[in-house]
């Protein structure tokens, strides 16, 4: 039960929604977007959050949109990563978010709940860093479209009233030899002790993580590293974890040594089998 009231607002529009947001905040009252809504329901359920106004974007058909236009795959914000999956269209991401949580849970997921997550993980982004995704972004009646890399720095950094709309990969990444790794403390769904999406591109393996550290990151030091096939795998392995953005994270799910020991496993198995397909 969630033990405060708030206005649960469906707008049609972007400019809709963001002019309800702007308005609430002059006023003095705290408003949220909401995707998909699992985890502002289970926060709130809990006392970790509270909010005057809900913003539902989930009636704005542009957030809706899951399909190839032209030399684009368009995936609204608002997609349920069961949809993501079933499609097939992008198949490094389908692999990725299907290792989120549980079936019945991903029916109500949304790609764009799980890239605005105050978790740490936010597995849906991986496939989106390597692609060089790009981002439609919404406020009043302004929309922009930029990388993915430029405006995430640890998560999404977005204007006040702004929200994510859709995200754009082109076309030419669907189809390049890819691989999704996740390694958990015990069942196959659950927070990732490693979480790594990788694909090939010119020759060049593009690799992004989660759960290493406290937030997901694509390094393109560490991929230099990597790339680098005069040196043998486990010492461009060792030379890449010097490269990490910082510690490795050490709690419940793993301690640091642990994931170190899982991460270095993970990479030896990427390299070795991505390594084939150049």
């Amino acid at each position: 039960m969630i033990a405060f009231d708030f206005k649960y607002i469906k707008p049609t529009t972007a400019k809709e929604a963001s002019k309800l947001f702007l308005n609430a905040k002059q006023k003095g009252n705290k408003a949220m977007f909401y995707s998909g809504g699992t985890e502002i329901i289970t926060l709130a359920r809990v006392n970790q959050l509270q909010t005057d106004m809900v913003i539902d974007i989930k009636g704005i058909p542009e957030c809706n949109v899951l399909e190839i236009r032209g030399n684009e795959l368009v995936i609204g914000s608002t997609v349920s990563l069961n949809d993501i999956a079933k499609s097939k269209l992008f198949p490094l991401l389908g692999d990725t978010v299907q290792r989120i949580a549980d079936h019945t849970s991903r029916n109500k997921i949304t790609i764009g709940g799980n890239l605005n997550s105050e978790l740490i993980y936010k597995e849906g982004i991986l496939p989106l860093l390597v692609a060089d995704a790009k981002v439609k972004l919404a406020k009043g009646l302004e929309q922009r479209i930029v990388s993915l890399e430029s405006i995430f720095k640890k998560q999404l950094e977005l204007e006040t009233g702004e929200f994510l709309v859709q995200i754009i990969v082109d076309k030419s990444y669907l189809d390049h030899p890819h691989m999704a790794k996740k390694r958990t403390k015990i069942s196959k769904v659950g927070y990732p002790v490693v979480s790594v999406a990788a694909l090939v591109k010119e020759c060049q393996i593009q690799i992004a993580f989660s759960g290493v550290c406290q937030y997901p990151f694509r390094s393109f030091k560490l991929e230099s590293v990597l790339n680098d096939t005069k040196v043998p795998v486990m010492e461009r392995i060792g030379t890449a974890m010097q490269h990490l953005p910082e510690d490795v994270v050490d709690d419940i799910q793993g301690t640091k040594a642990y994931r170190t020991f899982v991460l270095r496993n993970v990479l030896k198995d990427i390299l070795e089998e991505l390594e084939l397909t150049k």
